[in-house]
């Protein structure tokens, strides 16, 4: 898919070019130009959302006791590990757990019923490997992904 994708989208930027360059006095077309360029970040941000394809990796500091977290995160089949630490205001637990994307809300959910004041950050993970990570769903209970169905290999 990505490489069809990737073809339609050269395709239509040099037409969209190719107008520009003929219409260099009319600036109109630099709008339209511009106008379809941000429409494109805006559509593609959407879809990404969307999908929530990927995983990230979620980062908790607490001064607060974190075991309930912990083993809720534990109970939940997430993988978390936790170290203790020195903040600016002394002792601190640090949390890692990687999940996936879309489940990521919930997880900050979580870590603001057992915390409302604990610090976190999550990042974006190019490659895992080997680690605990929920059960996940089968492509086809999302919705979103059943326009791939005529796609996918048969057995």
């Amino acid at each position: 898919m990505a490489p069809l994708i990737g073809f339609l989208e050269i395709l239509i930027w040099l037409l969209a070019i190719s107008q520009i360059m003929k219409n260099l006095s009319n600036p109109a077309c630099y709008i339209a130009y511009a106008g379809g360029f941000a429409m494109g970040n805006f559509v593609g941000i959407w879809i990404a959302e969307k999908l929530s394809l990927g995983v990230v990796l979620i980062r908790v500091i607490t001064a607060k006791d974190a075991s309930q977290l912990v083993e809720f995160l534990k109970s939940a089949d997430y993988g978390v590990t936790s170290v203790d630490g020195h903040g600016t205001t002394g002792q601190v637990k640090v949390i890692f757990t990687i999940v996936p994307r879309r489940e990521a809300q919930s997880v900050v959910g979580l870590i603001k019923k057992f915390n409302p004041k604990a610090f976190y950050s999550i990042e974006e993970v190019g490659f895992v490997e080997k680690g605990i990570f929920p059960l996940r769903k089968n492509w086809r209970d999302y919705r979103l992904l059943t326009w791939l169905k005529p796609f996918r290999k048969s057995k």
